[in-house]
């Protein structure tokens, strides 16, 4: 029985590893077509991403916690559905469970300021995952990369954390039909953990990067800031 669990468990980590290797590029959300929509529907007041460094942390975490609730809700009913078939459809629940986990990065990125249309972008996005992912990637990490390598060696760190973590709570739950409801409990916990880890990691890199740019309006209370 261990050694079935052992085998499970080695192929559903090398299997979510690769999934989450390749979401990146494959469900990238696109920020133009993400700002109009953050425009448009949580009326956010900029015309361009780096305008939310004029707005203050406590202005954008509404829009962060509905951005976290619906990427969990999303993970669980997934979960939920795919889990009915346990280790048949397991495979698939992976690949979408690590593609709503990039998107969710991904948007949080946007929402706190970090586009990631370059190399040097991308760096903010990725030292996020690894911090949702419990990584502790310090400064000589970095000095020892080259910048166009940063992001992908994040990526793949991330990619190997992930599939571990995902892996170990999925092998104890294949089991068909009854697995439903803890696939989607798991999937919940899963996104919902990473998404708050994350935004705790992108709030402080906004607040850094906001003092430097408006080191007045940091002095502001909240509630100035709308009127």
């Amino acid at each position: 029985m261990k050694t079935t669990r052992a085998r499970q468990s080695g192929f559903l980590r090398s299997s979510i590893e690769a999934s989450a290797r390749h979401a990146y590029r494959r469900v990238r959300v696109d920020p133009n077509a993400y700002l109009l929509h953050m425009q448009r529907a949580h009326r956010l007041p900029i015309q361009k991403w780096e305008d939310v460094f004029s707005l203050g942390p406590e202005i954008l975490k509404p829009h962060a916690d509905s951005i976290i609730r619906s990427s969990v809700k999303a993970a669980a009913l997934e979960g939920m559905g795919l889990g009915l078939g346990g280790l048949l459809t397991a495979l698939p629940d992976m690949g979408i469970l690590s593609a709503i986990t990039i998107r969710l990065l991904q948007k949080l990125s946007l929402l706190y300021g970090f586009e990631y249309a370059t190399d040097e972008e991308a760096v903010e996005l990725w030292m996020a995952a690894a911090s949702a992912a419990g990584l502790d990637l310090g400064k000589e990490f970095l000095e020892k990369q080259a910048i166009e390598r940063v992001a992908p060696r994040i990526m793949d760190l991330v990619a190997v954390k992930m599939s571990a973590e995902i892996a170990e709570k999925w092998t104890a739950t294949l089991i068909p039909l009854l697995s439903a409801g803890a696939c989607g409990a798991l999937n919940y916990y899963f996104v919902r953990a990473w998404g708050r880890r994350a935004q705790k990691h992108f709030e402080a890199r906004h607040r850094a990067i906001r003092a430097q740019k408006f080191p007045l309006a940091c002095l502001l209370p909240a509630s100035a800031l709308t009127q």
